[in-house]
């Protein structure tokens, strides 16, 4: 008898997406369409919440885009304005409850909050309202953003978003609609991107430019760090409600997560990708006769490979794009089979061949091992593993969801080891170091002839980081926000009382 399996992810995951649009007469049928272009960012669950003046209207759900906002769903959102959210959850249950757009009613009125990021105090920030008599709905940190709203004691709206968001440390690109006007902020230090766009007279904001591209919408600039759009009928106006702390941009946003046709802090994230393909073939150059990306998201790197070594480009890895989550596997196992599924290998394009296949980054290593062990099967007489970034030695607390320090294969025995079956162990001979791990050691594991990962520097030049304004806080385990040390430490967070910040209120009297 067939068995129902769960097949692993072997990826990063970016925490969500968001699209707002205001002033126009099919808001909710554009944020839509927003979010299409921005399911990449989070597949789990979708929601869109409209105004028509007088009443807001949500509608949510589990699973994609397109298979939630039917068109007799999308006629119950009326209104020239919208806000659409899609989730991969970092901090929270996968459960209907955490969907967002999240709606309340409070004494600041009737709002609703999308929210792209991770604030890693959110654990203590939610004890800390609860032992205050706060009651929790959802178990995502976006919650302890509302809570904070509700209990400001500034005059207007605008003075409470200020009030709540000065009182919480990490990332988040926010966007608030309430029944006549809307909200766009960005945390002080930029980690995630959030992007103005002007459509058919009214006004658009999203994670990418992606979202315009396919709506018809002009990109007019990015949303600054530590800015506060208020976007009403008359027009936007531009708050500065947090202090200017040191830029620390996502770096991984270039390296994995945005769309390649994206604009992404001010550079064309395709342009970013080709050049670490680029830095690749500088660094770490082999003799071979064909280039093969591990698709989709290694393609621009192996084509900048590519064309820095003159080695020709072939897409010897064919993906299957209609791939979910869970399948029957046949009662005889087939080894290697969440990979097949995903994956098949080209042998005319393999066979015979020294391959240099690229990717962008390995996390446990488990995938990339089956991967080579595909190629290989294929017929490649060498395979030569390169990745377009460093090491990932360490989790991400800023919106990204990554395994735990010990699942990193490259951390070293400071920060953990990769949990690995016995099995696993066995197959690699037992000669890995149980102390750290190296290139060697992780080539090794892989069953590669050579392994090559760009340096940080360089890949601090292919994404144009000249002033140093981009967070690498995953491959260096270095973090800018005090609240991720205290996450890493349980105990830490257990035993340290929050503060409460008095904030003055932004000036915007309406």
């Amino acid at each position: 008898m067939s068995d129902f399996i769960q097949i692993e992810n072997d990826r990063f995951h970016d925490h969500c997406g968001v699209c707002g649009v205001f002033g126009h007469p099919e808001a909710a049928k554009m944020a839509y369409l927003g979010l299409y272009a921005l399911q990449h960012r989070g597949q789990e669950s979708a929601g869109i919440v409209s105004s028509d003046g007088r009443e807001l209207h949500l509608e949510k759900s589990m699973g994609l885009v397109a298979d939630i906002f039917q068109p007799e769903v999308l006629a119950r959102l009326p209104g020239e304005a919208a806000l659409g959210h899609t989730r991969y959850s970092t901090a929270g249950d996968t459960s209907l409850m955490n969907a967002q757009p999240i709606v309340i009613d409070c004494n600041k009125g009737k709002l609703a909050l999308g929210h792209n990021g991770n604030l890693p105090s959110a654990g203590k920030w939610r004890r800390t309202l609860e032992h205050r008599g706060s009651i929790f709905q959802t178990t995502s940190d976006t919650e302890v953003i509302v809570h904070l709203i509700a209990r400001s004691q500034a005059r207007n709206l605008s003075g409470a978003l200020a009030d709540a968001l000065n009182q919480v440390e990490g990332a988040y690109s926010l966007l608030v609609l309430t029944r006549d006007e809307m909200y766009a902020m960005r945390d002080p230090r930029g980690f995630r991107p959030l992007a103005l766009g002007q459509l058919d007279g009214g006004w658009v904001v999203a994670s990418e430019t992606c979202a315009f591209d396919l709506i018809g919408a002009t990109y007019v600039r990015d949303v600054a760090p530590g800015e506060m759009l208020r976007i009403t009928r008359t027009g936007i106006e531009s708050l500065q409600f947090a202090a200017e702390k040191p830029l620390q941009h996502c770096i991984f946003e270039h390296v994995y997560f945005a769309r390649p046709d994206s604009l992404v802090f001010g550079r064309v994230v395709e342009e970013s990708r080709e050049m670490l393909g680029r830095m690749l073939a500088r660094e770490h150059g082999v003799p071979a006769d064909v280039v093969v990306p591990v698709p989709d998201s290694g393609v621009p790197a192996a084509v900048g490979y590519s064309q820095e070594s003159g080695i020709p480009f072939r897409m010897g890895l064919i993906r299957n794009h209609y791939v979910g989550r869970t399948f029957i596997e046949p009662q005889q196992a087939i080894r290697d089979f969440g990979v097949k599924l995903k994956l098949n290998p080209v042998p005319m394009l393999l066979k015979g061949k020294r391959v240099v296949l690229v990717d962008d980054s390995i996390v446990r290593g488990t995938t990339s091992r089956k991967i080579v062990r595909l190629v290989r099967e294929a017929g490649a007489v060498e395979v030569h593993m390169r990745i377009s970034c460093p090491p990932t030695i360490s989790p991400c607390y800023y919106g990204v969801d990554t395994p735990t320090r010990e699942e990193l294969i490259a951390a070293d025995e400071s920060r953990g080891r990769p949990r690995l079956t016995q099995e696993e162990l066995d197959e690699f001979g037992g000669k890995l170091d149980p102390r750290q791990r190296s290139i060697e050691e992780i080539r090794r594991y892989l069953g590669a002839d050579t392994l090559g990962y760009v340096s940080l520097e360089n890949l601090r030049r292919a994404v144009g980081d000249t002033r140093s304004t981009f967070c690498t806080s995953c491959y260096t385990g270095v973090y800018p926000v005090d609240g991720a040390q205290a996450e890493l430490d349980p105990r830490a967070a257990e035993s340290e009382e929050l503060p409460v910040v008095e904030i003055q209120a932004v000036p915007n009297e309406r």
